[in-house]
């Protein structure tokens, strides 16, 4: 592409990204295809003569917006949120021009000193006591990864990079049975093996039962392992577990262990000073995280890793060899030395610009509205005779099945039937979770652009889906 062409396809653009948000609404959620559809309408090899933008664009037009689930569609209402703010998309099309690679202070200096600020703005937002600081790093999966290797770090007094863990003692973390399988996946990477994960059972409020976990680390000491770490659960992926984080942490502190509090999804609630009773005690915590790529409104990828003792942080992940130094500057931070990847985006711009943009308020009001939203709508289904909750809100977060009287069929099969029936008519979108042993339908509130009618459209459509089944 001619860089003369680079501001009139970059116009168009913008002007398509424009006419897809105004127009998300009429497009159905999930994606309308079979697995293949979209592969065998490109090509089957590269090209080896460049083509011209106007059919490359008019590919993409006609292949891929099709073809996409639509996460920013005011109805979806699966999984988590992965929000995309206007004002925040404006400034990722700025660092994507810019192209910079944020990897040591001097590569990115006003990256890197953003990044700073917009932690410690953060930090405030969420009522975080001032010690705390942090960076930015890609999502919640890497930043437990960095805590497990902090914890497996501390434990082994800073020999496991250098010896090995072979011949070392055998490490155990605890987490509970409501925690995200990213806890699963960082003790593989981190080489400690998922067997080494105790995931202690939880009480009839969804938290780790205090005196199961005392019961495990005894346990593990008098065998012989060597406890390193816990992680605390704030708004589980399923139905919302959550731990009672000052308990927990207080038990975690007395045991020496390391400290993680996964808050991925609920952290962002955590701007509302009411909410923060979930994770009362969090300044306990040795890091935390959060993402704001979830429910504040920042595009993937950034999730806010915060730590009481950056230096614990820092001795687990920098390695300095001598092209990566800077010489002659003083008090600078590299955050490539916090975290797994060298190589990192410039996160901080578009935090900057969403915060500037929506103030604290315009966000907490989002939030609130989701909660309130999405507790009127559980209300409604569970005042239906055919309906049930079964899992109370967390937040914007709750879980119900279908259960029409007189049914005597598999109630399981049944609401697997529905969400896929309610998914395939594309009006909103739902997941689906084991709860309690039993098949339910998920719910969570939290697209940037939803509007109250939206809660009235997933009423309907639920009620109507699941009163056709045969």
């Amino acid at each position: 592409m001619d860089k003369r062409d680079f501001r009139k396809w970059s116009h168009r653009a913008s002007d398509w990204s424009a006419d897809y948000q105004e127009t998300l609404g009429q497009r159905p959620v999930r994606a309308q295809v079979k697995p293949g559809d979209i592969g065998r309408l490109i090509d089957a090899a590269p090209p080896e003569i460049g083509q011209d933008m106007e059919t490359i664009f008019g590919d993409f037009e006609r292949i891929i917006p099709g073809g996409m689930t639509h996460w920013q569609h005011p109805r979806f209402f699966a999984y988590f949120p992965s929000n995309a703010a206007p004002a925040a998309l404006i400034a990722e099309q700025l660092a994507n021009t810019i192209g910079a690679q944020c990897m040591l202070w001097q590569t990115s200096p006003a990256a890197t000193e953003l990044e700073v600020k917009m932690m410690d703005w953060l930090r405030q937002a969420l009522g975080l006591p001032e010690g705390f600081s942090g960076t930015f790093q890609d999502t919640a999966s890497s930043t437990t990864l960095c805590a497990v290797l902090t914890m497996r770090e501390r434990a082994l007094e800073w020999t496991g990079n250098t010896k090995g863990l072979a011949g070392q003692k055998t490490l155990r973390v605890y987490a509970s049975k409501g925690t995200h399988s990213s806890i699963d996946k960082a003790m593989w990477v981190a080489g400690l093996g998922q067997d080494n994960l105790v995931h202690i059972p939880l009480d009839d409020k969804g938290a780790m039962r205090l005196d199961l976990l005392q019961e495990a680390i005894t346990a593990d000491r008098q065998a012989g392992y060597l406890p390193a770490g816990l992680v605390v659960c704030v708004g589980g992926t399923s139905v919302g577990a959550t731990d009672d984080v000052a308990a927990t942490c207080a038990l975690g502190r007395k045991e020496d262990l390391y400290i993680h509090v996964d808050a991925a999804w609920a952290g962002s609630a955590m701007i509302c000073p009411e909410f923060r009773t979930l994770w009362q005690g969090v300044e306990m915590a040795d890091s935390i995280v959060f993402n704001p790529h979830k429910w504040l409104g920042a595009p993937m990828e950034c999730s806010a890793h915060f730590v009481r003792e950056p230096e614990t942080l820092v001795r687990t992940l920098a390695i300095q060899p001598e092209y990566l130094k800077t010489h002659g500057k003083e008090g600078l931070v590299n955050f490539s030395e916090w975290s797994v990847q060298l190589g990192r985006r410039f996160r901080a711009l578009k935090v900057w610009f969403l915060l500037r943009a929506y103030g604290l308020e315009g966000l907490r009001t989002m939030i609130r509205n989701h909660v309130a939203w999405s507790q009127n709508l559980a209300s409604q289904l569970d005042g239906e005779e055919d309906f049930e909750l079964t899992s109370q809100p967390v937040l914007s977060l709750f879980s119900f099945r279908y259960a029409p009287p007189g049914f005597d069929g598999d109630l399981d099969a049944l609401n697997r039937h529905l969400v896929n029936a309610i998914n395939d008519d594309g009006r909103i979108y739902l997941t689906q979770t084991i709860h309690d042993g039993k098949q339910v339908i998920r719910f969570t509130a939290g697209a940037f652009e939803m509007e109250e009618a939206d809660i009235t459209i997933a009423f309907d459509t639920i009620c109507e889906i699941a009163r056709s089944l045969k």
